[in-house]
């Protein structure tokens, strides 16, 4: 395979370490489910699962079916579970290829139920409690008793999801959650799984864990919780290198619209990679790349496949030199979480845009 310039290197051991971090905090009661929906938040899904199920994910959990059979694929026997809605016409792919679904009408359960008997086996599912988030779930106990009724359905687990405005909206929607479970199990039914935090909520509410959670950011070094019991790593650098130096005088311009001018005398380096590849436009004029230690801003509109750096203030600068586009915020790198500030986003959208044209390096 052909390797450009322009790279994004995912270590693998930090990986392994943040899910260890993770499931120390947790402790041995409580089961991952580790997220890895957005091709792995960027990161390469297929590629990555491996080191979290050799880690001790009980699931990996994705957001469509299309991303769980890319798994299915590469795995025959991992545990995987689709957190989103899954089209009537696929619930039979999905029993299929033993693919564990998120349900929350009576309608899907019917027509789970009719494919598990059809096919001789039996359809695994969670229930998704509606518990004020008003994205997907119901709140509806007695449809979701009929739903635990049905033949071939086997009801490992119930959940929700927060939507982690505060503490107190947080309790509240927790507090819906076991209403609905008690409600459940008063009547003889048990779950083997119920699970409503994410990463932040498992970092900053224990007892928020139950015995399951659903970390996604977190296991890629995105720290959005406020907890110190939990130290993570930024498991994804980004680089390229030179491709052009150029020298410009006063008032020359750089790219479309000429928008940025050379005030001085300058070096600026073109630097083979684009929004294209995920990095958002939006970093032209604001961010920065670093070569040899020190930052250099993009200047001018950042192109598709292409953008300028100034490197007037680079001791030594030439073409070919490594460039490091995303770092760990440190040695004067720029870390997701800063790019997210500068580029008006979060830190996860940040990893999601990345696109398949960097090729991906992975480092044990």
């Amino acid at each position: 395979m052909i390797i450009g310039d322009t790279t994004i290197h995912i270590s693998l051991k930090k990986l392994a370490a943040n899910l260890a971090a993770v499931k120390n905090m947790a402790g041995p009661e409580v089961a991952v489910m580790a997220v890895v929906k957005a091709n792995g938040y960027g990161h390469g899904a297929v590629e990555i699962a491996r080191t979290l199920l050799d880690g001790g994910a009980a699931y990996l959990a994705v957001a469509r079916l299309e991303e769980a059979l890319s798994l299915r694929a590469a795995y025959p026997d991992a545990p995987l579970f689709v957190l989103g809605y899954t089209p009537d016409h696929l619930l039979e792919t999905a029993v299929e290829n033993r693919i564990t679904l998120t349900i929350f009408t009576l309608h899907q359960a019917r027509l789970l139920s009719r494919c598990a008997a059809g096919l001789g086996t039996h359809a695994v599912v969670h229930l998704k409690v509606e518990t004020g988030f008003n994205r997907l779930g119901t709140d509806d106990i007695p449809e979701m008793q009929q739903i635990l009724h049905l033949p071939g359905l086997q009801v490992e687990g119930i959940y929700s999801h927060l939507a982690l405005r505060d503490r107190p909206s947080d309790e509240a929607q927790l507090s819906r959650f076991l209403h609905v479970v008690d409600a459940l199990e008063a009547d003889g039914f048990s779950f083997r799984y119920k699970h409503i935090a994410d990463s932040i909520a498992a970092a900053d509410y224990p007892d928020f864990r139950l015995n399951m959670i659903r970390p996604g950011a977190v296991l890629y070094g995105m720290k959005g919780f406020e907890s110190d019991a939990l130290t993570v790593q930024p498991v994804m650098s980004m680089h390229t290198r030179i491709a052009r130096l150029r020298k410009i005088g006063p008032g020359e311009g750089v790219g479309y619209d000429l928008l940025w001018q050379a005030e001085r005398e300058s070096v600026i380096a073109t630097l083979p990679f684009g929004y294209a590849d995920g990095v958002p436009r939006s970093l032209g004029g604001k961010g920065y790349v670093t070569i040899r230690g020190v930052k250099c801003p993009l200047v001018g509109i950042m192109c598709m496949d292409q953008c300028v750096a100034d490197v007037t203030d680079v001791p030594g600068v030439r073409e070919g030199d490594e460039v490091t586009i995303y770092g760990d915020g440190t040695n004067s790198t720029l870390s997701v979480t800063e790019a997210a500030r500068l580029a008006g986003c979060n830190r996860n959208e940040i990893l999601c845009r990345l696109t398949q044209r960097p090729a991906r390096i992975y480092e044990e």
